[in-house]
């Protein structure tokens, strides 16, 4: 028997290390239980992989981002196995590791139930236990072919061996550019097949070394995310390192659903997406009209202040403006289809507001002594969203984007961007969010348009502003869009969770297209630097993310109601009216509550309705010219004169405070 070198690579070490032919990389790293797959030479690798001379090996724990991925995917084939052992008419889809979980699609004769779901898992378990050894064997196409011809779908798969980028999400998890293997699924004691599955890998060594999972819900999905396809049966699930990870997760997700602006949006009475309407069209009702519009006014304030220009454009537009701007070209399927108008000319409604923006620009000489030209608009666009991925305010087929486009010369791109994203940030704070990172999206060098020089120039400077803020900086190589680098500032919300919310690109390609040109210092016609920035997002998925970050307990500041008036009798309710008209004077929004309701059940009413101060009024704050204060968080404070009450809620409005 030969003996083979390696080399280790383990917490930044470095270690040449000398075993026999036929070690595997489970030999290599002691059965250390948290190791679940190697990376030999860049590329994951199960750990039954037998090492070759001048391998180059590093352990792969279960806590990292590719071990949680190989420990969901592998959960996944324990539950196709055991729906399978449930239900063998199912014929399998594909069951990929997805953010914090998996999935299985499967086509079967009806949808699951409840009750089928805890069965599954039931029987996931007893696999569990059993230990079945995932067992990797490569296969010829005519050989898969043959084992999975009861499974149309494997086939179909098959079929797409090499082109995995088209295949539909998740596909590449069972079909790639490389070899086509199979995973069986080998009984602890006498090696029998269970259960296989066409698959990728890696996968973990065995069945009892998943340590915690639940199933969550089951949904309809179309075969490879195409409306053409089957409609399958998809169930979701979750698997973590831990059972106290687990149950850490579930109570996040329990905290999560409290805070789902759908349904916060219902209770509050704040907006609804009416069937009448359609999906991702939403209606704001008065109580979500007056934050929505205090969030707009608030922005419109600061935006002022910083030498913005408003603008206004119409919400569609002849499709000529959409192929000069290369929409057409670029994201047609995102598009709504056209309106045949004006004896057979197309027109689109818009979906985005930038190729208006450069006919205002356009429409006559600039010269030098205009830059930077900052123009703002609440631009109301319209994308064609497929239906399954439209969700509430945060992914919606209509929303108004607070759309600003900035005109410079290159001498001014790099003080631009910094007071750029020093704006930005500092107007996300004023809303309450503080804990941001950023990302910086880089040139795809297979897809981009411009010079290399400009690129570089434009993605360092974008680099420099970010690190002047301080802020974690994470790198998305490759992932700019054609015409520019990006800049984009993720917050993370009041329990933890990421979302992107402005974004900052520098564009080469709109201001070539349109032949945008200004007049420089020394008489000759100059191309302008253009800036998209986009700084909510849109309104529409900044309030939903407001809505669920407060948990619908809005700042006074933008709390439709800021304070209501709850007399102890009605004999009270006069002078709580008197009150709130002074109140009214000052700009707060302040109602009476003169119901015929107990004063225990509008206490209750108002606490539901998370309006932040409750005056309440009796005969001896009558007596006394004063009133008594209960806050949101259900805490007193008795006999404030009434002067000093209405100071409290108008400071604490003024300031933008939680109370």
């Amino acid at each position: 028997m030969s003996d083979v070198r390696v080399i280790i690579h383990r917490d930044s070490e470095r270690e040449e290390r000398v075993v026999t032919t036929g070690t595997t990389a489970a030999d290599l790293f002691g059965g250390d239980r948290s190791i679940v797959a190697a990376r030999v030479a860049g590329e994951l690798k199960d750990l039954a992989y037998e090492l070759a001379e001048g391998d180059e090996v590093e352990p792969v724990g279960i806590a990292t981002e590719d071990g949680l991925n190989i420990l969901r995917h592998s959960t996944a084939h324990v539950m196709a196995q055991a729906v399978q052992e449930l239900f063998p008419e199912a014929r399998l889809g594909i069951g990929p590791p997805v953010k914090d979980g998996f999935y299985y699609d499967f086509d079967v004769e009806r949808p699951f139930t409840p009750d089928d779901l805890k069965a599954v898992e039931k029987k996931m378990q007893e696999i569990i236990k059993r230990g079945q050894r995932f067992s990797r064997r490569v296969v010829t196409e005519e050989g898969a072919r043959e084992e999975l011809a009861s499974e149309p779908y494997k086939l179909e798969l098959i079929g797409l061996k090499g082109s995995s980028a088209t295949a539909g999400e998740g596909a590449d998890v069972e079909v790639g550019a490389g070899e086509l293997t199979i995973y069986d699924n080998l009984d602890a004691k006498t090696g029998e097949l269970r259960w296989k599955d066409l698959c990728r890998g890696p996968h973990l060594p065995t069945t009892r070394t998943i340590p915690a999972f639940k199933l969550m819900r089951n949904a309809a999905a179309y075969w490879r995310g195409s409306e053409k396809n089957p409609m399958l049966q998809r169930i979701y699930g979750t698997a973590w390192p831990t059972k106290d990870e687990l149950k850490a997760h579930l109570t996040f997700l329990e905290e999560a659903a409290k805070r789902d602006h759908r349904k916060l949006g219902s209770e509050l009475d704040l907006f609804s997406i009416p069937d009448d309407i359609g999906s991702g069209l939403a209606v704001f009702h008065p109580r979500g009209g007056i934050i929505r519009r205090v969030m707009e006014d608030y922005s419109r304030k600061r935006h002022e202040e910083a030498d913005y220009e408003f603008v206004y454009t119409p919400h569609a537009t002849k499709g000529k403006l959409f192929e000069k701007s290369g929409h057409l070209d670029w994201y047609a399927d995102g598009m709504y289809p056209p309106m045949q108008l004006d004896e057979g000319v197309d027109y689109y409604l818009k979906p985005m507001n930038c190729p208006m923006h450069n006919l205002i620009f356009d429409a006559r000489g600039r010269s030098y002594r205009e830059l930077p030209l900052r123009l703002f608009e609440f631009g109301t666009v319209y994308r064609y969203e497929k239906s399954g991925v439209v969700h509430g305010l945060t992914r919606a087929r209509g929303f108004t984007q607070d759309d600003a486009h900035i005109y410079c010369t290159k001498e001014q791109m790099a003080d631009e961007l910094d007071s750029l994203l020093t704006f930005v940030l500092n107007l996300l704070r004023d809303y309450g969010l503080e804990d941001f990172y950023l990302e910086l999206s880089t040139k795809d060098p297979e897809k981009f348009i411009g010079s290399d020089e400009n690129w570089e120039e434009a993605t360092e400077t974008l680099r420099r502003a970010a690190q002047k803020q301080g802020l974690e900086l994470v790198m998305d190589p490759g992932g700019a869009a054609f015409y520019g680098p990006k800049i984009s500032v993720q917050t993370r919300d009041a329990i933890g969770r990421s979302w992107q919310m402005s974004t900052i690109q520098v564009d080469f390609n709109l201001p070539e297209r349109f032949d945008l040109e200004y007049t420089a210092a020394d008489g000759s016609r100059q191309r302008p630097v253009m800036i998209h920035r986009a700084l909510f997002g849109s309104i529409e998925r900044f309030f939903a993310v407001l809505l669920e970050h407060y948990a619908g307990a809005f700042p006074a500041w933008l709390a439709p109601v800021q304070a209501v008036g709850i007399p102890i009798g009605d004999a009270h309710v006069p002078y709580l009216q008197d009150f709130a008209a002074e109140a009214k004077k000052r700009g707060l929004r302040f109602q009476v509550d003169a119901s015929s309701d107990r004063m225990q059940k509008k206490i209750r009413n108002a606490q539901r309705e998370k309006v932040p101060f409750m005056v309440i009024a009796g005969d001896e704050d009558v007596a006394n010219g004063a009133v008594s204060f209960r806050y949101r968080d259900g805490t007193q404070k008795n006999g404030i004169p009434r002067d000093e009450a209405l100071r409290e809620i108008a400071d604490a409005v003024a300031r933008r405070i939680q109370v």
